[in-house]
């Protein structure tokens, strides 16, 4: 069902999705779509911790596979994974992190975003020995912000996502980055 959903806001988008059509989609009965899923908005959060899962996994794979010399190499690693993401996996251009449904979609308390960049951090703790705290989480999630938006932008602007917005989305996220994290790594 999940495969079919991220199929279908692709196609559709979100406003459009309906538990009828996912159905349809999954050839499931409706009462099976219901027995799992209360309601669309349900359905859309099961994909985004779905994508979310997928984008740390990938990370979590890129960094037990790669040694990183420098912090930077780690930003640029979980940027190009998100990237990727928009480009392969369907229905994560459309939902990315859930942000278009509902950016408490995640978690009530903490917005998207700052899930992502509460996971960059323990992952820049975790591997790259940056000192945990609220300097190196502000940081992080003004970048994860300027990302979001760029990387946004990027994809509307060529359905590969534009090379020059990309490329500067890297390096405005690296230079911003480099003035916080070198000051708070160990």
């Amino acid at each position: 069902m999940l495969d079919a959903c991220a199929e279908l806001v692709d196609e559709i988008g979100y406003e459009s999705l309906t538990t009828t059509l996912l159905a349809e989609r999954a050839g499931v009965a409706i009462g099976s779509v219901y027995q799992f899923f209360p309601d669309k908005r349900a359905i859309v959060q099961a994909l985004t911790l779905r994508n979310l899962e997928g984008y740390l996994q990938r990370i979590s794979s890129r960094f037990a596979d790669t040694q990183f010399t420098h912090w930077w190499d780690v930003v640029d690693a979980a940027i190009d994974e998100y990237i990727s993401m928009h480009r392969a996996v369907p229905g994560f251009r459309t939902l990315h992190f859930g942000d278009v449904v509902d950016v408490h979609l995640l978690d009530e308390e903490r917005d998207n975003n700052t899930i992502i960049a509460e996971q960059l951090a323990g992952l820049l703790v975790d591997h790259f020995g940056a000192a945990s705290g609220p300097r190196l989480d502000f940081a992080l999630g003004i970048a994860v912000e300027a990302g979001d938006a760029l990387i946004k932008l990027a994809f509307r602007r060529d359905p590969d996502g534009d090379p020059a917005v990309l490329a500067e989305a890297k390096a405005l996220i690296r230079e911003y980055l480099y003035r916080h994290v070198n000051t708070i790594s160990r």
